[in-house]
């Protein structure tokens, strides 16, 4: 894991190498000037007009050291951010792009709001730990080393303060370290938990607001964000509580030092300590307590990175569960046709560790918990360009099932092939491409209408879009907006209706003019005479010799397909046209008839 952080200074290797360099240069003048004030405070008890002179030029070098020292500083500092800022940018670049590697299964496991925190907050403690350890761990151990040299120098009998100093500020670091991680571990959780309830109630709020439920949800914000709250204090508190602990040591040092060596001064001149030494070593004194805060905040944060670490390295050890590696690159899908044979699926989770520690699992690696099979012996065959449609009643694994179409997920058993071959020897964007999914939750993105549907083809002309959106039915009401296709959608689309939002979403897909299209519910939101305008437009040479997949809860719109497959409990209840399943199958006829009588009701 080491090595992968380091690949994130790549293109930055420049200035987090002379960084510390600058840092080293700007200790070794910052540990002369207190030798220089002592100096200084020398010759003013003996200042005239022979050497008042020298002390001017002493006074001179003293202020260039200072200037030198604060130019130094500066460069330091805006190479440390540059550094610092690159290596965020290639490690936030790079999680991304791993995020987006990561197959449904892996993203169900990690869940959305952790992958969010860890992009986020997790980055940026990491960005800070780098940038501490660039800087901080460098000057601060050197400038404790060099003055603690110094202070020796100037006196040994004084420097036995630090006997009792050093080893204090140590033992109270270890302690304070391994107190500390468990709390800002929780801490990050419960951030996990804290960003959930917020996405989960902003993408929810029409509902909220429909069923009058603010106060619920205000309660439940509260609870959670409280926990955070009190999580942040506990940690806080630890420490800040190191401040005044700090500060007790380094005042505690110099009255000890000051009433010991105003005593050698005083009493023991023999001792050969003058005042300007004394000064000097006070300085001296402030350096290796500032030096030791200074390991000390970067020391807390490690502590907090620490987890954070963790947590964005779990993200990085993750291996898709569904890959292309062995896929062979010149194979594309040659029709639409579709075939399961034996078919079985499961979906994996990954235990939790305090599940682990429930259950007695010692296993560092992650575990994986298995469900029963979801879908079982499921055998099937569709020919290109045939219309099929899927229905079964809520929780039948419908949308399982089409998602292994184009590998989303990865089938336990069986074998599912997509124009003749296994879709295991395609590589994901020639299978991809060629099958398009309008999925149950319909989502758009920020921008124009145009740029939505133009998610289905980037190269597409206007009148591309145009045609799609027509075939959607979407084309009227795009046009009674002001704007028409240059539409602002807002976030999630929140500015058109769930049966507008559909329209677009399958004009997106017919935009592609992939080999395979699948409706995974997607005209529930339209009314029955839109959903049969779409039906006859796909039914159009336009679109005639694309495999057609329509799993729908309605019969009405999949009772023209050329077949129909019946889904229970994951097995296959029946296969045929709509008049044959009307007449043969229990489940079908079941739901047919429900479903007049509700026609007829209303």
């Amino acid at each position: 894991m080491f090595k992968k952080f380091c690949s994130f200074i790549k293109g930055y290797w420049f200035f987090t190498v002379l960084t510390p360099i600058l840092i080293f240069v700007d200790a070794f003048i910052e540990i002369r000037l207190p030798k220089l004030m002592g100096n200084i405070v020398n010759m003013l008890y003996t200042v005239n007009a022979e050497n008042r002179h020298e002390l001017n030029m002493k006074l001179l070098e003293m202020l260039g050291f200072c200037f030198l020292t604060l130019l130094i500083g500066y460069i330091a500092a805006r190479f440390s951010a540059i550094a610092s800022m690159g290596f965020s940018a290639n490690l936030k670049r790079s999680l991304f792009n791993k995020v987006q590697d990561l197959s449904f299964e892996n993203v169900d496991n990690i869940k959305i709001s952790s992958l969010i925190t860890r992009m986020t907050s997790d980055a940026n403690m990491i960005q800070n730990m780098f940038k501490s350890a660039i800087v901080t761990f460098v000057k601060g151990p050197y400038l404790l080393i060099l003055a603690l040299i110094e202070a020796v120098r100037i006196s040994s009998k004084l420097s036995s303060v630090f006997y009792v100093v050093v080893p204090a500020v140590i033992i109270t670091l270890v302690i304070m370290g391994f107190m500390l991680v468990p709390m800002f571990k929780k801490m990050l959780e419960k951030t996990d938990k804290f960003n959930s309830t917020i996405r989960g109630n902003v993408n929810g709020i029409r509902v909220v607001k429909t069923f009058v439920r603010e106060e619920f949800e205000k309660e439940k914000f509260e609870k959670v964000n409280m926990g955070l709250a009190k999580a942040n204090i506990k940690a806080q508190t630890m420490v800040l509580f190191l401040s005044p602990v700090l500060m007790f040591i380094i005042y505690g040092c110099m009255i000890l030092t000051l009433y010991r060596g105003s005593h050698s001064i005083i009493y023991y001149p023999e001792e050969g300590l003058t005042i300007g030494e004394l000064t000097s070593f006070v300085s001296y004194i402030s350096q290796v307590i500032s030096s030791l805060m200074t390991v000390l905040m970067a020391f807390v944060t490690m502590v907090m990175a620490r987890a954070s670490v963790k947590r964005v390295g779990e993200i990085f050890n993750t291996e898709p569960s569904v890959k292309d590696d062995n896929a062979d690159e010149s194979l594309s899908v040659s029709d639409g046709s579709i075939e399961f044979k034996n078919v079985s699926f499961r979906y994996n989770t990954v235990l939790k560790e305090k599940d682990k520690k429930k259950n007695k699992h010692k296993n560092k690696k992650p575990e994986i918990v298995t469900t029963g099979n979801i879908l079982e012996d499921v055998s099937f065959k569709i020919e290109s360009g045939e219309t099929v449609g899927i229905i079964g009643a809520t929780g039948s694994a419908k949308s399982t099932l089409i998602q292994l179409i184009p590998r989303l997920y990865e089938v336990n058993e069986g074998e599912v092939l997509v124009g003749g071959r296994n879709v295991k020897d395609y590589k994901f964007r020639a299978l991809r491409s060629e099958v398009s999914i309008v999925m149950q939750k319909n989502i758009l993105f920020s921008g124009t209408i145009k740029d939505n549907i133009r998610w289905g083809k980037p190269e597409a002309t206007d009148e591309e879009i145009e045609a799609a959106a027509r075939a959607a039915q979407a084309h009227d009401f795009i046009m009674e907006k002001e704007k028409g296709y240059e539409t602002e959608l807002g976030q999630g689309g929140n500015t058109v209706s769930g049966g507008q939002k559909q329209r677009l979403c399958i004009a997106r897909a017919l935009l592609k003019k992939p080999k395979i299209l699948i409706f995974d519910d997607s005209t529930s939101a339209v009314d029955t005479a839109t959903d049969s305008k779409i039906k006859a437009a796909l039914r159009s040479d336009e679109y005639k010799g694309i495999t057609k997949i329509i799993v729908a809860q309605r019969i009405t719109s999949i009772m023209d397909a050329d077949r129909i497959i019946v889904i229970d409990s994951g097995k296959i209840s029946g296969k045929g046209t709509h008049d044959e399943l009307k007449e043969n199958n229990e489940i079908y006829k079941e739901i047919f008839i429900s479903q007049q009588e509700g026609v007829l009701a209303q």
